[in-house]
């Protein structure tokens, strides 16, 4: 303690646990002005009755509340500012919990996704059946020669959003099932983003119903797919099957999460359905 009755700004710090910075800027906020500045050294002492309204401000600080609404209060101090300042809090805080929900679920879909992707066995055929899934998409044909091919179609779909919409491991292609029948893979004819159950979008949505698809991951991209259709369209064909639908090629692990194109993981699902009551097969 420097002067009589008056404390330095960096004991007041210690004392509240908090920054020289943090006083400092309550200070430029119009918070908490210092009870005395020597003009000389230019050093803050701060008085014990000021201990009071910093406690408030520590206090209203916890809660998240927004330094404007703090110093409106402490200019106009009465219980029932405070009553109604902490009930709009409480319905701030709930909105945000709810957010951070939705937020932490997308996380474990991401991981969930990520670790399917890392336990893929690749090159093998398989069926597959998917429960109901949301897409937006817009028809767009063209070939994939490298990423950036698809950008132009992402912001198409990114358009009229309100909030962030996230892409990463969720963009794919399609090809209508009247060409694959026909053998007709070399070109794309839409782009969709496949939505988790969390996301809000604003635009038109698909719901596909639930599916049975034969199935292949493979190690590679977009541009590495068209022999892999070829497999596929092949065996929809000599195990009877019809194409059902258009398919969906996802990369599950590209350019967004690695640069290493030898970890890179892409999944062709072609939906299917049985002739002459043919059973499915796992294969």
């Amino acid at each position: 303690m420097e002067k009589s009755g008056l404390f330095q700004i960096g004991d007041v710090a210690k004392m509240f646990h908090i920054s020289v910075g943090t006083l400092r800027h309550y200070e430029k906020s119009g918070l908490l002005q210092p009870e005395y500045t020597d003009n000389e050294t230019g050093y803050r002492y701060y008085s014990t009755r000021q201990f009071e309204c910093l406690n408030t401000i520590r206090y209203l600080r916890v809660l998240d509340m927004p330094l404007e609404q703090i110093a409106d209060f402490l200019n106009n101090r009465d219980i029932d500012r405070m009553q109604i300042m902490l009930k709009q809090q409480k319905e701030t805080v709930i909105s945000k919990q709810k957010e951070l929900k939705i937020i932490e679920r997308k996380i474990e879909n991401r991981l969930r996704q990520i670790e399917d992707a890392l336990s893929s066995e690749l090159d093998t055929i398989c069926i597959r059946q998917f429960s109901p899934r949301r897409i937006a998409w817009i028809e767009n044909t063209l070939s994939i020669n490298s990423y950036l091919d698809l950008e132009t179609s992402i912001r198409q779909l990114e358009q009229h959003q309100q909030n962030t919409v996230v892409f990463l491991g969720k963009v794919g292609l399609g090809i209508a099932g009247e060409k694959l029948s026909n053998g007709e893979y070399d070109k794309y004819d839409k782009v969709f983003l496949l939505l988790d159950r969390e996301d809000a979008y604003s635009g038109p949505i698909e719901e596909v119903p639930e599916e049975t698809c034969v199935t292949l991951r493979f190690c590679g991209g977009h541009k590495e797919a068209f022999v892999y259709y070829k497999r596929l369209i092949d065996f929809i064909s000599e195990q009877k099957y019809r194409i059902s639908g258009f398919s969906k090629e996802i990369t599950m692990i590209d350019y967004g999460m690695t640069d290493d194109a030898k970890k890179f993981v892409t999944e062709i699902q072609i939906p299917i359905m049985a002739k002459h009551n043919h059973e499915y097969k796992n294969q």
